[in-house]
C-alpha cells in the first residue's frame, strides 16, 4: 500500500487558534492568562477569543495581548450540566459553538475549549463532521512515560464508552498518526489495553481487534506489540495505547489522582521533621524536576481525532499553566498539518464508516465523560 503523503500543508500558513474563553471552572481570566504565557513563546500565532466582549477586553488589554488577540463578542455560554442534545439544538449563540465554527469556516486551524466535553464533541461532530471512514471519533491524551520523548498517547479517554473491533482498529490508525506527527515518532509501537497479555484473555471484541490491528500494522507503518496491561501505560514498551472510552477515562482520572497524591505525600514527608526540611532544601532542584515531571497540567489537552478539523479539549479546572500547555499542543498540531495527514491515513484504509448524520444524532444523546 502506498504511504500517505507526509507533506505539511500548513507550513506557509499563519497559525490562528480559536479559543472558547468560557466554560472553564476558573473563568475567562485563567484562559487569557494561558494565552499570555503561550503568546510569549509563539509571537507569530494569532488567537480568536470568543466570549462577552466587555469582560474579555479588560482581561486582554491588562495583559497587553491586543496585538495577537481578536475578541468575538458572544454572550451565551455552554454550562457543564447542559446536555449535549440540548446544546446541539439551542447552542448556536454560545461561545463554544462560535469557536468551533471558526475552524469550519477556515478562519482558524484549531479550536480549544475548557467546557462541557460531551457538548464540545457533539457540536464538533455536527459542525465539522467526521472524516470519511471514521465511525466514532476518539479523544487522545498524552501520558507521561519512560520513553525518550517523555510521553505516550492513549485513546479513547472518554469520547464514547462503546468500541467494537473496527473502532479499535480505527483508534490504532489515528493514534499512530498522532504519535508520528504530534510526537515525531517515526514508527509508533501500538498496544491494545487488556486484562492480560495472553491471546485468550479479554472480551471477544478485544480479541477480534487484536487480529485486525495485527493485519493492518505493516501497511499502516506501525509496530503492533499486542496486548498490554495497565502497568504498561507509562512504560517505554509502547508509544500508543488503544482502548475504549470507559477504560481510558477511568485510567486517565486514576493517573491524575495518583500524581496529585504522590505530590502531596512528598510534601508531607519533607515537612514532617526538622531533618526532613533540611533534606528538602538539599534536594530542592531534584524535587522541582520530579514535581514538574508528574504535573498533570503539563499534559493538559485531549485531542478529538477523526473530525474534519483539530479540536483540543482542555481540562475544565485548568489554570494558566494548564491552558498554556493545551494551546501549545493545538499550535503544534496546526503547524504540522496533522489533521490533513490523519485524513490521508484513514482514507488509505477502506473501513466503511457509518452515516455521519445518524452518528451525530446518536452522540447528542450519549452522556460523555467530563
Amino acid at each position: 500500500m502506498t504511504e500517505p503523503t507526509d507533506q505539511n500543508p500548513g507550513a506557509d500558513q499563519r497559525i490562528t487558534i480559536s479559543v472558547d474563553a468560557m466554560g472553564g471552572d476558573l473563568g475567562p481570566a485563567a484562559v487569557v492568562a494561558g494565552i499570555a504565557i503561550c503568546a510569549q513563546q509563539n509571537p507569530d500565532v494569532q488567537f480568536l477569543v470568543f466570549g462577552p466582549e466587555a469582560e474579555l477586553d479588560s482581561l486582554v488589554s491588562r495583559r497587553k495581548l491586543t496585538r495577537c488577540c481578536t475578541i468575538r463578542n458572544v454572550t451565551e455560554v455552554v454550562r457543564m450540566d447542559d446536555k449535549p442534545s440540548h446544546v446541539m439544538r439551542h447552542g448556536k449563540g454560545t461561545s463554544m459553538w462560535a469557536a468551533v465554527e471558526a475552524v469550519k469556516s477556515g478562519e482558524a486551524q484549531a479550536v480549544i475549549s475548557c467546557g462541557n466535553t460531551g457538548a464540545l464533541m457533539a457540536v464538533s461532530m455536527l459542525r465539522l463532521r467526521k472524516l470519511p471512514g471514521v465511525d466514532r471519533p476518539a479523544i487522545a491524551c498524552l501520558w507521561p512515560s519512560q520513553n525518550p520523548g517523555g510521553f505516550n498517547v492513549m485513546l479513547d479517554v472518554g469520547a464514547d464508552i462503546r468500541a467494537d473491533a473496527k473502532d479499535l482498529l480505527q483508534y490504532a490508525l489515528m493514534g499512530g498518526s498522532y504519535a508520528r506527527n504530534g510526537l515525531g515518532v517515526e514508527r509508533p509501537r501500538i498496544g491494545l489495553l487488556n486484562v492480560g497479555t495472553e491471546e485468550n484473555k479479554g472480551r471477544p471484541e478485544i480479541r477480534e481487534a487484536h487480529d485486525l490491528i495485527t493485519a493492518a500494522a505493516s501497511d499502516a507503518s506501525f509496530d503492533y506489540v499486542g496486548f498490554v496491561e495497565g502497568g504498561d501505560i507509562p512504560s517505554k514498551r509502547v508509544d500508543v495505547i488503544v482502548t475504549d472510552g470507559f477504560s481510558g477515562n477511568v485510567a486517565l482520572k486514576t493517573g491524575e489522582g495518583t500524581a496529585l497524591l504522590i505530590r502531596n505525600f512528598l510534601r508531607q514527608a519533607f515537612r514532617a521533621t526538622p531533618l526532613s526540611r533540611i533534606a528538602a532544601l538539599l534536594a530542592v532542584t531534584s524535587l522541582r524536576r520530579l514535581s514538574r515531571r508528574i504535573d498533570p497540567r503539563r499534559v493538559n489537552g485531549g485531542v478529538f481525532l477523526g473530525l474534519n478539523g483539530t479540536v483540543v479539549k482542555s481540562h475544565g479546572s485548568a489554570d494558566a499553566t494548564g491552558m498554556s500547555s493545551a494551546l501549545q499542543l493545538a499550535i503544534r498540531l496546526a503547524e504540522s498539518g496533522f489533521n490533513e495527514r490523519l485524513a490521508a491515513r484513514v482514507a488509505s484504509f477502506d473501513l466503511g464508516g457509518q452515516d455521519a448524520e445518524s452518528e451525530t444524532a446518536e452522540a447528542a444523546d450519549t452522556e460523555q465523560a467530563p
